[in-house]
């Protein structure tokens, strides 16, 4: 199948772990694939498993923190690609440390949190927004099941309100931009291996444990467990799915 086909797709943190898997699945589906990442190296790889693979893909080093430079790529991207009729809005980084540790320590992962998790969702979607209303597009915002409170998740207050705020993003930006045909959704990862919590599997195995003894299919998810969601979200299956979250966290929240 082509769900995608005619699509051009933009793909934060498209370097490594589920925005990769997304890039991947999206050009498998027909879309052309434009992966941004604030490591160009890896955004560059990626691009070329892609092209390899026959499909049509760029790269572009970005840092989403940076408002103006977001302006500028997306305004580059559509001069020089072609505009962007779905938005992968993945970047993202976690960190955990309880809010009665150090006051500096705390403060500078609230900081860097926020600055990639809620405003670089930010940054991003207002860049491209004028390319996404024009082609009624579609933007599929990268939660977690921390965009619900679970008090089994400790010391991760800063990432936990950041993936609340996505949630809330997305909810507000599908009702003001439905009258433009574009439809906002997310997807709500449970516990995905990839690099961004290799260390912190490594060194807490009792967090893994924690999340496993609460998850029905009492497995971790892997970064392909999340494209099927994402190329649903984009495509024209979930026509009139709009405001919505789908989760993919092996039934964390059903117990």
């Amino acid at each position: 199948m082509n769900l995608l086909e005619g699509h051009r797709a933009a793909v934060t943190g498209g370097g490594s772990g589920i925005g990769r898997a997304i890039a991947h699945g999206y050009a498998e589906q027909g879309a052309e694939i434009v992966v941004i990442d604030i490591d160009g190296g890896a955004a560059g790889a990626v691009r070329d498993e892609i092209a390899a693979a026959g499909h049509a893909a760029h790269a572009v080093t970005l840092d989403v923190r940076d408002r103006a430079a977001c302006v500028r790529a997306a305004a580059d991207i559509e001069s020089s690609v072609g505009a962007v009729s779905i938005l992968v809005n993945n970047a993202g980084i976690n960190r955990r440390n309880p809010v009665t540790g150090d006051a500096e320590t705390v403060a500078g992962d609230w900081d860097d949190i926020m600055r990639v998790n809620l405003d670089g969702v930010f940054n991003v979607t207002r860049a491209f927004l004028g390319q996404l209303r024009a082609n009624r597009g579609r933007v599929v915002n990268i939660g977690s099941i921390q965009s619900f409170l679970h008090v089994r998740t400790p010391n991760s207050i800063a990432y936990t309100t950041s993936k609340h705020g996505v949630l809330g993003f997305t909810r507000a930006l599908a009702a003001e931009l439905g009258k433009d045909g574009v439809r906002v959704n997310a997807v709500g990862p449970g516990l995905i291996e990839t690099p961004l919590n290799a260390a912190a599997r490594e060194r807490n195995p009792e967090l893994v444990q924690l999340f496993l003894d609460h998850t029905p299919l009492g497995r971790t998810g892997q970064p392909d467990d999340i494209v099927g969601p994402a190329v649903f979200l984009a495509s024209d299956l979930a026509g009139y799915v709009t405001g919505g979250i789908v989760m993919a966290d092996g039934g964390y929240r059903a117990i």
